[in-house]
């Protein structure tokens, strides 16, 4: 990757892959996007950064020829809470947009990233040690979306020989970027109100497994999948990617090393519980160990004392 366009660099994942994208390849090289432009960003005032809606299939061919661009991230996409209650909205954004961004990848041979989800599986697929190649029957728009990138990914792929890649995120935690109406996005909230209040109310319900991974890891892993030699990689669209499998009262547990006073009790929203049953449990990720070798270093203990350190960094009020 020598010159890099993002979509989506607002985000959560976006904003802390811009900042690190610059801080490897130098800032002349990354060009962040979004549909906002906020002035008090790093992404916006740190580098390159240029307004732009993915639907814009002009605008987006005016900017890879502008910047001349040789690598292609595309995150702009309504997330799975969100997409449930806007579902329209959320096929013409991320089909939209990812269509959109596959065929000037093709035009002008780019190396291409847009990233899958566990929301891609279904409540048939295999829910302990879901395999990389199994059923996928999600029951949501977003999943739906996500499905179809996958395959939309291959076709680019095996038609037209674009460099195509792909990984299926859990859960992302971070510090940085407040969640986005995702179904995950308590595991992100409760580190937020055990340091403003000592206690959270889980709309997600105890014993509800999901995979997640800290955010840290998941820019590292883009980068490394990104540099990865092409004629190594199998399964591209998209690979099984976990840090670690937990239910909230996991993550309480692991806050009250640090805080013994924090309080978890549940509230469970129907639809997001609905969207968490549908997930697997825990997913097996030895494709993208063995083909590019993947290996998180964040586990829920060192997760959790770096989101509790970098939060109280960042002026979040303590009960330590």
């Amino acid at each position: 990757m020598k010159k890099i366009i993002i979509t989506g660099a607002l985000g959560q994942i976006g904003s802390e892959l811009t900042i690190r994208l610059r801080e490897v390849y130098g800032k002349e090289n990354v060009i962040a996007t979004d549909i906002r432009q906020p002035e008090d960003s790093k992404v916006v005032t740190d580098g390159i950064f240029e307004i732009l809606d993915v639907t814009d299939a002009d605008h987006m061919k005016d900017l890879v020829e502008q910047y001349e661009v040789d690598t292609f991230i595309h995150l702009a996409a309504l997330l799975s809470a969100v997409a449930e209650a806007k579902p329209q909205l959320a096929w013409d954004l991320n089909m939209g947009g990812l269509i959109n961004a596959l065929e000037l990848s093709r035009e002008y041979d780019l190396k291409f990233f847009t990233p899958s989800s566990i929301g891609a599986f279904g409540p048939q697929t295999p829910k302990d040690q879901t395999p990389q190649v199994t059923i996928q029957r999600p029951t949501t728009m977003y999943g739906v979306t996500k499905v179809s990138g996958e395959l939309l990914g291959d076709y680019y792929f095996q038609k037209f020989g674009v460099d195509t890649r792909s990984v299926r995120f859990p859960g992302l935690i971070s510090y940085d970027t407040l969640p986005g109406g995702g179904t995950t996005d308590y595991a992100v909230d409760i580190y937020y109100e055990a340091l403003k209040n000592n206690a959270y109310t889980s709309f997600i319900d105890k014993g509800t497994y999901m995979d997640m991974m800290y955010m840290p890891d998941a820019v590292d892993l883009i980068i490394q999948l990104m540099e990865a030699p092409s004629d190594q990689l199998v399964n591209r669209n998209a690979y099984n990617v976990s840090a670690m499998s937990i239910a909230p009262e996991d993550v309480e547990k692991a806050i009250q090393k640090h805080l013994p006073d924090f309080k978890l009790s549940y509230d469970v929203d129907p639809v997001r519980q609905g969207i968490a049953e549908s997930w697997p449990n825990a997913i097996d990720t030895t494709a993208a160990q063995e083909e590019w070798g993947f290996s998180p270093k964040y586990d829920l203990e060192k997760m959790t004392e770096d989101m509790l350190k970098q939060l109280k960094n960042k002026g979040i009020l303590s009960y330590a």
